[in-house]
C-alpha cells in the first residue's frame, strides 16, 4: 500500500483478489442457476433468458464435442456482435477448448494465418462472412484446412418481421436478413447453426480450471504476422471479478454491447463482466450512433464501455436531443484518449464523468482505471486490482521518477501467459524487476504524483485508428503482393475523427507508373479488414534507408508530422 495511488483507492475495496478455481463457464452456469427467468440477452426485440442461454450453450458444446473437438483444442469464432457469439463464445468454453476470436472485418488473404497458426480444425460462423472463411481454408494445404464449419444467420436469433423501434435499421436490413447459402468447404463438413444445436449430443465432462487456456486472441507486431496471446481462465477471470468490484455493479445493470466482442475489452470488459455479474446485455451488431441512441433511450440503458469515437458520434446526431441518457450510470471506456472538450461536456450536460481505463490484449484488457469517484480526463488511471505498474528507462529498466516519460511495464494476475508458439518473442515482452517478472508494454507515460498514470507516446510502431491497432509491418507486408508496388512504408496521420489512421508511401514499379491513388486503396479494401486500409497514399521515387537497407520509416513519419503542423498552421492563418 506504499505506492502513491493508494490514497485515492475506491472505498472498501481490498489491493489486490484471490481468482477461483472454476471456469468462466461456472460464471454462466452460476447466473442460470441464480437468475434463470432474467433476461441475459436482447437483440432485436428477441429476449434470451440466462436459463435458455445456458441450455443453448450445453447444445452446442455437445456438438462441438461429437465432431471431436477435445480439451484444449482451439475453434475459431468469426462473428459480429449478435447472441451466437456469446453461445458460441461459451459453448467453445463449455467443451473444455480455447476460443481463437477473429475479427470480421478480415478478408481471406488474412483469415489463413489465423487458421493455420492456431492450428484450429472447427470454426463458427455467420452467413455473411462463411465464403471467406471457407476460401481461407480451401486455399491451404491439406492437412492445415478446416474440417468443420458451423454457420448461423442473424435471423436464427430474431424475428425477420419485426417492426417498430425494435426493428434493425433500413442500412442493416438487406445484410442482416439475408440468408446466404452455405459454401462448399473443401475435405470438410459444413452445419447449419440450428441443425448443430438441435443435434441432441450431450455435451462432455467439464474438466478445464482457472490454469487451462481459454483464449487466444491474436495481437499484431512491430514485424511479421498477427501474434496469439495465450490467456488462460484465470487471466480473464481476474478482470471480470475486478470490473465488477471496482464498479460497484449490480446485477440490475442493463449493458450496452455496442463494443465489438472478438476484441479483448468487448470480451471482457463487457459480455464475460455481464455475464458473471448477471446483467443484461442489449447487444448491437455493429455500431450506428442513431440505434445506440434508440437503445440506450429505449432498454434504460446503465452502463456503456466504449470507444471515445462512439461518443463523439452519439453527440454529433442530429437527433441527440431525442435520446434519453438519464439512466447511464456508467460511461467510459479505452483504446483512444478521450478528448477533453467532450469529457467535460459529458460531465456539464448530463453529470457523466467519462473513466477511462488501459490494457493490452496480452493484459486481458484493463491493467489501468481511474476510480470513479476521483477519475482524471485523457488519463489512463491507477494500476487497478492485484496489478503492479512501473515507468522505467527502457534502455537501463530503471524506474523513472514522478513526472519523467519512460516505458509502462505491468506486473498482475490478468497479464498473458506469452505468445503462442513464439518462445523468443515472449522472452522478449517479459522483463524482471524487483523480482517479479513484468509485461513490457512498449508505451511510453508518466505518473503524477498522486499515482496516475498518463500515456504520451509508443516505443512499438503502431498506429491506433479509432480504438483498432493497426501494425505497419503486417499492413506493408501485404501490400507487398500488390504487383504495381514495388516497396511500401506505412506509417500513421492525423485523422479529426479517427485520431490516427493510415498512410502508404509508395515506390511502384516501372510497369505499373500510371497506377493510382485509388486503385491502390481498392486493392486494399478487397485484400485487408477495412480499418487497416489506407485512406492515403503518396507516391515517391524511393524510401529513405539506412547504412545496412532498412527503411528509415520514423524519417517518413516525422516529415508527415511536420506537413501536418505547416498545414495545420496555413489553415490557421487562413481562418
Amino acid at each position: 500500500m506504499h505506492r502513491p495511488h493508494y490514497k485515492f483507492w475506491p472505498r472498501g475495496l481490498p489491493p489486490a483478489i484471490d481468482v477461483p478455481a472454476t471456469s468462466l463457464w461456472h460464471n454462466l452456469a452460476s447466473a442460470a442457476e441464480r437468475f434463470p427467468d432474467k433476461a441475459a440477452l436482447v437483440f432485436f426485440g428477441r429476449i434470451t433468458s440466462y436459463r435458455e442461454l445456458a441450455a443453448q450453450v450445453e447444445k452446442l458444446a455437445g456438438t462441438l464435442h461429437d465432431l471431436g473437438v477435445a480439451r484444449g483444442d482451439r475453434v475459431l469464432l468469426d462473428m459480429q456482435n449478435c447472441p451466437q457469439f456469446v453461445i458460441a463464445h461459451f459453448a467453445i468454453l463449455r467443451a473444455n477448448a480455447v476460443v481463437v476470436p477473429v475479427n470480421p472485418m478480415n478478408r481471406a488473404d488474412e483469415l489463413k494465418h489465423y487458421i493455420t497458426d492456431s492450428g484450429a480444425k472447427v470454426a463458427i460462423t455467420t452467413g455473411d462472412l462463411a465464403n471467406a472463411v471457407a476460401e481461407a481454408s480451401n486455399s491451404l494445404e491439406p492437412a492445415q484446412r478446416l474440417t468443420h464449419l458451423i454457420i448461423t444467420q442473424f435471423t436464427d436469433a430474431f424475428d425477420p418481421e419485426i417492426t417498430g423501434e425494435d426493428a434493425p435499421i433500413a442500412a442493416w436490413r438487406d445484410w442482416l436478413l439475408t440468408r446466404h447459402a452455405l459454401p462448399h468447404l473443401a475435405e470438410g463438413t459444413v452445419f447449419n447453426w440450428c441443425d448443430a444445436l438441435n443435434a441432441g449430443h450431450a455435451p462432455p465432462a467439464h474438466s478445464v480450471g482457472s490454469d487451462d487456456m481459454a483464449l487466444l486472441p491474436y495481437t499484431s507486431g512491430t514485424t511479421g504476422l498477427p501474434k496469439g496471446c495465450v490467456h488462460h481462465h484465470s487471466t480473464l477471470m481476474h478482470n471480470v471479478i475486478a470490473n465488477q468490484l471496482w464498479g460497484s455493479i449490480a446485477a440490475e445493470a442493463v449493458v450496452l454491447a455496442a463494443t465489438p466482442m472478438f476484441h479483448i475489452t468487448g470480451a471482457v470488459i463487457v459480455m464475460h463482466a455481464a455475464i458473471y455479474a448477471a446483467n443484461t446485455l442489449v447487444i448491437m451488431p455493429r455500431w450506428d450512433r442513431e440505434f445506440a441512441g434508440r437503445l440506450i433511450s429505449r432498454h434504460k440503458i446503465t452502463s456503456w464501455i466504449n470507444i471515445p469515437t462512439m461518443v463523439i458520434d452519439l453527440l454529433g446526431s442530429p437527433n441527440f436531443a431525442s435520446f434519453d441518457l438519464s439512466s447511464l450510470t456508467c460511461i467510459g471506456g479505452g483504446g483512444a484518449s478521450m478528448p477533453q472538450t467532450v469529457a467535460q461536456r459529458l460531465l456539464e450536460q448530463y453529470n457523466l464523468k467519462y473513466v477511462e481505463g488501459y490494457g493490452l490484449t496480452e493484459t486481458a484488457a484493463p491493467t489501468h482505471y481511474n476510480p470513479f469517484d476521483r477519475p482524471k480526463q485523457q488519463c489512463l488511471g491507477i494500476p487497478w486490482l492485484s496489478t503492479d505498474s512501473r515507468i522505467v528507462d527502457p534502455q537501463t529498466l530503471q524506474e523513472m521518477p514522478i513526472g519523467q516519460v519512460g516505458e509502462i511495464i505491468t506486473h498482475g494476475p490478468q497479464v498473458f501467459q506469452g505468445y503462442w508458439n513464439q518462445p523468443d518473442a515472449t522472452a522478449a515482452a517479459f522483463v524482471e524487476f524487483e523480482g517479479k517478472r513484468f509485461f513490457r508494454t512498449g508505451d511510453l507515460g508518466r505518473m503524477d504524483e498522486d499515482g496516475y498514470f498518463f500515456m504520451t507516446d509508443r516505443l512499438k510502431r503502431m498506429i491506433n485508428a479509432s480504438g483498432f491497432k493497426v501494425w505497419p509491418a503486417e499492413v506493408e507486408s501485404m501490400m507487398f503482393k500488390n504487383p504495381a508496388i514495388q516497396e511500401a512504408c506505412i506509417i500513421s496521420t492525423k485523422d479529426d475523427y479517427r485520431g490516427e489512421t493510415v498512410k502508404a508511401v509508395v515506390v511502384l514499379r516501372l510497369t505499373h507508373s500510371d497506377t493510382t491513388e485509388q486503385q491502390i486503396i481498392d486493392w486494399c479494401r478487397e485484400h485487408m479488414a477495412a480499418y487497416k486500409i489506407p485512406r492515403k497514399v503518396a507516391f515517391v521515387d524511393a524510401l529513405p534507408k539506412s547504412g545496412s537497407g532498412k527503411v528509415m520509416w520514423r524519417l517518413l513519419q516525422e516529415q508527415e508530422t511536420i506537413d501536418q503542423g505547416v498545414a495545420r498552421g496555413a489553415q490557421l492563418r487562413s481562418s
